[in-house]
């Protein structure tokens, strides 16, 4: 009810906003942060660890289902390859499901193909050296699985195999741990991740966010007040650069079905 209060009297004190008054687009997107964090703050009355992990799991999940387009979708889930590997259990997986289907769901666990994934972020109470290794160590899991990509032939002719992007993967807290934020100590443990555990992101709700999408060592950070929003849209341009992902080479999981190798005729990279 408070947060619902907070953003009626911005949109009510904007009336007249016109697309020079930048205030009112700080204000906004300041306001939906403002609600995000008591959202996640409330779990910590729940004493099971599990679902209290559970709950803050979803408030992130519903964060980046409002902010992404809905060809992106967004749920916990198991990274699966054609070759039958799996990755560990995966908080949020961003992934397409127009052209890539989950396989074997229930009601407690979704399987994701290794192809058809865009992004994986691990939800923390904080960001600290452990659950930033932790972090890594998943995205790991994901990151060395096998994926295929085959030709796509359309109305106008073959497109080739597209190549494979590099993965992005995050984490996602209520708040950061050190004193100086993503100061000192967090670059010194952040520059020793390995390339395949590499965390690319990251975002507190108390106002604190991180990303590397302009190369190695090419850190930016958001503003305190505005940190969940320019984490977003930054998000939303990484994934926008790396288009759609590569078609599944069907065949590829068809054969292992049938314990079969693949032929001369099934291609895939």
């Amino acid at each position: 009810m408070k947060c619902r209060k907070l953003q009626a009297k911005v949109f009510m004190n904007n009336t007249t906003s016109t697309p020079k008054n930048i205030s009112f687009l700080r204000e906004a997107f300041a306001t939906e942060q403002e609600c995000l964090v008591p959202k996640l703050k409330s779990s910590r009355r729940i004493t099971h660890v599990g679902d209290r992990g559970e709950v803050n799991e979803q408030h992130f999940i519903d964060f980046l289902r409002k902010y992404l387009p809905n060809r992106y979708t967004v749920e916990k889930a198991i990274v699966l390859d054609s070759d039958g590997n799996v990755s560990q259990s995966i908080d949020v997986v961003v992934f397409d499901r127009q052209y890539t289907p989950t396989l074997l769901d229930n009601d407690k666990h979704r399987y994701v193909p290794a192809e058809a994934v865009y992004a994986v972020f691990e939800c923390k109470p904080k960001i600290d050296k452990g659950y930033i290794e932790y972090a890594a160590e998943k995205a790991a899991s994901v990151r060395k699985l096998k994926r295929t990509s085959v030709d796509i032939y359309t109305a106008s002719g073959k497109i080739a195999a597209k190549q494979h992007f590099d993965i992005v993967a995050g984490i996602l807290a209520i708040e950061v741990d050190w004193k100086d934020g993503f100061g000192e100590s967090f670059r010194e443990i952040h520059e020793k991740l390995p390339k395949e555990s590499t965390i690319d992101c990251g975002f507190a709700a108390t106002g604190a966010s991180f990303d590397t999408f302009a190369g190695p060592g090419a850190y930016t950070f958001g503003p305190p007040e505005n940190a969940l929003a320019h984490f977003a849209f930054r998000l939303l341009s990484k994934l926008q650069s790396l288009a759609t992902v590569p078609a599944v080479d069907w065949m590829a999981y068809a054969n292992q079905l049938a314990n079969k190798p693949a032929t001369q005729g099934d291609s895939h990279v």
